[in-house]
């Protein structure tokens, strides 16, 4: 199946940013999860199933999983964590065949991660304990750290040499996307309110799974 039938998820994403802005709650419950879906079977068709690009296809499932865990009364909001999470570290196996490069490029990419990484758990963790959440401090580190390795590794195919240029840029600009969005969901959560709201969580995240399926479909389905 090419790549042109990537229209398909991304018109129903489409679907789903609109009908979280109109508030339509049925045409959301429906579209979210469809979008996931149809993005499971399009790996499926360039051969998700088989050597590297099969953590992929694991991490799109997940990712269902979540999107309908976090659709559920917030009593699922752990379970949909956890199901992102594994979700992440399947994406990280995903990226990393081989060690990791070590050299200058890659500490170059390490520390900014690393420090917007900090930054956050710190903004994240006092918010929770000024709201007498602290039960969500160790799920949300968790997270925190399972997302962080996988932007890390999505940016680093940019100085892998097996990666080519396209697939490489689409993951990276994937793994920056999904932080972003998540970013976003846990700051409306935890902190406060944002303008962008949910259609902002919405808009990168569909966007971040498109861009790291197309990528490594590039990568690993020749």
């Amino acid at each position: 199946m090419p790549a042109s039938y990537l229209i398909i998820p991304f018109a129903v994403a489409v679907l789903d940013w609109i009908a979280v802005a109109k508030d339509w709650k049925r045409v959301e419950y429906l579209a979210k999860p469809l979008v996931m879906l149809f993005l499971l079977v399009w790996l499926w068709s360039v051969g998700g199933t088989h050597g590297w690009l099969a953590w992929f296809t694991l991490g799109i499932a997940f990712s269902l999983i979540g999107d309908v865990f976090l659709m559920l009364p917030a009593a699922f909001f752990v379970a949909g964590l956890a199901a992102f999470l594994v979700a992440q570290l399947n994406y990280v196996v995903g990226f990393n065949p081989t060690l990791p490069p070590l050299h200058l490029a890659s500490l170059i990419l390490v520390v900014p991660v690393a420090l917007i990484a900090g930054r956050t758990e710190r903004i994240l963790a006092r918010s929770l304990r000024a709201s007498g959440q602290k039960g969500l401090l160790l799920p949300v580190r968790a997270y925190l750290v399972a997302i962080s390795l996988m932007l890390l590794s999505a940016l680093l195919t940019l100085i892998r040499p097996e990666w080519s240029a396209p697939a490489a840029l689409l993951v990276s600009l994937g793994g920056i996307s999904f932080f972003v969005s998540d970013s976003l969901l846990a700051w409306r959560r935890f902190v406060a309110p944002l303008p962008i709201g949910q259609v902002g969580v919405m808009v990168t995240y569909h966007l971040a799974q498109l861009c790291l399926v197309w990528g490594a479909a590039i990568q690993y389905s020749n």
